[in-house]
């Protein structure tokens, strides 16, 4: 039980540090008007990019969770390039999810579970 609930908390872990990353992005790139809204926006559907590649494998988070974020990026109006959009999608989906099984890693073995 206790396993399952940490396995929840660092669900909901991935996604705050997905809409973390997306917010600093549009930051990055000057975007000022509604930034926690559209870092919600593209944080959502990167995290559901992220979710079915999981399902499928393990490497289909890292195709459909770049694509997804540069899927959403586009209707932003943001001035980057397809290919930078790309590889910033496939930056922050590495690095959400690396910090997140890292830490659920660390939590298993604190749980004995690991």
């Amino acid at each position: 039980m206790v396993t399952l609930i940490g396995g929840l908390v660092f669900v909901a872990a991935l996604f705050a540090l997905v809409w973390f990353f997306c917010k600093k992005f549009l930051e990055h790139h000057g975007v000022t008007d509604q930034t926690s809204d559209r870092a919600t926006v593209l944080a959502t559907w990167t995290f559901a990019g992220i979710a079915i590649g999981l399902v499928f494998a393990v490497i289909g988070a890292f195709v459909l969770g770049p694509w997804a974020f540069y899927r959403t990026l586009r209707g932003h109006d943001v001035a980057i390039s397809d290919g930078a959009a790309v590889w910033w999608g496939f930056g922050i989906v590495l690095l959400s999810l690396g910090i997140t099984a890292a830490g659920f890693f660390g939590f298993l073995m604190l749980v004995g579970a690991y």
